[in-house]
């Protein structure tokens, strides 16, 4: 039996823990809040969309954008349908929405850690309140782990689970890189990922709050081609654009902020622009004396009129008997295309995930161990790796928290 450490108490730390001591291990995991994940606590608005109902692992990487390939073994061994099992047998029901998101029954994200926290206990895991700030090392393996109170703790194996940079408030605030880095590992920069955009311009100030169903997005370079597209639900903020197609889409573009990007929204994707331009012809002519602003509610929320009529070149007073082909074709583009400049992302204060970290060619992709540090093994946020929205990070955490857990 070994003597096995755990930083992080987080989605990864616990599972990787509740498994290293059904192995028959010697397992203390260390977590610097009073309560462990608490980030999980928050995930999907308080619900934890805790992974998403897919059996197939090339499905599962293919919403991977950030070095989904690294994921190929750990998924392979511990994939949706097995965290699902596991949440089963702790007794929590579980729930699939719409995308194949899953979800606990009692939409309370607190079962979901609670079950885990149980898991772990079951187990035989002992838990302590501490925040590791650095590493002894002997002949290239760690011999303890420093701790900010001084403590200093010695195992065969330690576990770095200590999430990424996204919510500090949660206390995920970026320790492990530097503990990682200590080692010679390469840090790849984090940045904040499933993060809403910064647009430029004043015309999303009018339509603040107004949440969009069914639209289609697309983004393009600025040599006018388009690098991600999506369908789906957005909303727009005070300093821009949100909602799960804008969330994904800042995992897929790694450099905005860096690069300029333009955003495109198709506010009717399901039709083209031959039908969209004969439903205009039809609310016109059954409605020959009304203007433009009142008959256009009838295709367009409210708030968003102004803005649309304003990029078209419309005044909005005009006539539907008045309204030429010219205006209509105007309207028409301006409704498949409104565009917005992006000019960058809001901070880890607002990202759910953090999209950068350990590199992942210094990490056995089958067993989590570094290949720098025979003793060290990763799991979770800390790895360069980032998902779209719908389960999948969450997902990663249990997977990779396996893979280590199981391996070590």
């Amino acid at each position: 039996m070994s003597r096995i450490l755990v930083i992080g108490g987080g989605a990864a730390g616990l599972l990787a823990a509740g498994t290293a001591a059904g192995r028959g291990h010697e397992v203390l995991l260390a977590e610097r809040n009073d309560r462990p994940a608490r980030k999980v606590m928050i995930t999907g608005k308080g619900r934890c969309n805790l992974t998403n109902d897919v059996s197939d692992v090339k499905e599962f990487i293919s919403n991977v954008p950030v070095n989904g390939r690294f994921l190929y073994s750990s998924v392979s061994s511990f994939g949706p349908p097995d965290i699902m099992r596991l949440m089963e047998r702790c007794g929590v029901p579980l729930k699939v929405e719409r995308g194949g998101r899953v979800f606990p029954q009692s939409d309370k994200a607190v079962d979901i850690v609670d079950a885990l926290v149980r898991f772990d206990r079951t187990a035989g895991v002992r838990f302590f309140k501490g925040r590791a700030v650095g590493f002894e090392c002997s002949d290239g393996k760690i011999t303890q782990t420093v701790f900010e109170d001084g403590a200093k703790i010695a195992a065969d194996a330690f576990i770095l689970a200590v999430g990424g940079k996204s919510y500090p408030l949660t206390g995920s605030s970026g320790d492990g890189y530097p503990l990682a880095a200590s080692l010679g590992h390469h840090i790849i920069e984090p940045r904040p990922a499933l993060v809403p955009f910064v647009l430029d311009g004043s015309d999303f100030l009018g339509m603040q709050g107004l949440s969009l169903k069914n639209i289609a997005i697309h983004i393009k370079d600025t040599s006018g081609k388009t690098v991600y597209s999506d369908f789906g639900e957005m909303l727009f903020t005070h300093f821009g654009v949100s909602g799960p197609v804008i969330l994904s889409a800042s995992v897929a573009l790694n450099d905005i902020g860096k690069r300029k990007y333009y955003l495109a929204v198709d506010l009717k994707p399901a039709l083209s622009e031959e039908k969209l331009d004969a439903r205009l012809v039809r609310e016109f002519d059954a409605n020959p004396a009304k203007t433009l602003s009142t008959v256009m509610s009838a295709l367009l929320p409210r708030s968003m009129i102004p803005v649309v009529l304003r990029r078209a070149g419309v005044s909005g007073t005009e006539k539907c008997a008045e309204t030429s082909r010219l205006l209509r074709s105007s309207l028409v583009r301006t409704m498949k295309s409104l565009d917005f400049t992006v000019t960058g992302t809001r901070d880890f204060n607002e990202a759910i995930i953090t999209s950068g970290g350990v590199d992942v060619r210094q990490i056995d992709p089958k067993t989590m161990q570094s290949k720098l540090c025979d003793n060290l093994y990763f799991a979770g946020e800390i790895i360069d790796v980032a998902a779209y929205t719908g389960g999948f990070n969450l997902q990663i955490a249990f997977s990779t928290g396996f893979a280590a857990g199981n391996c070590v």
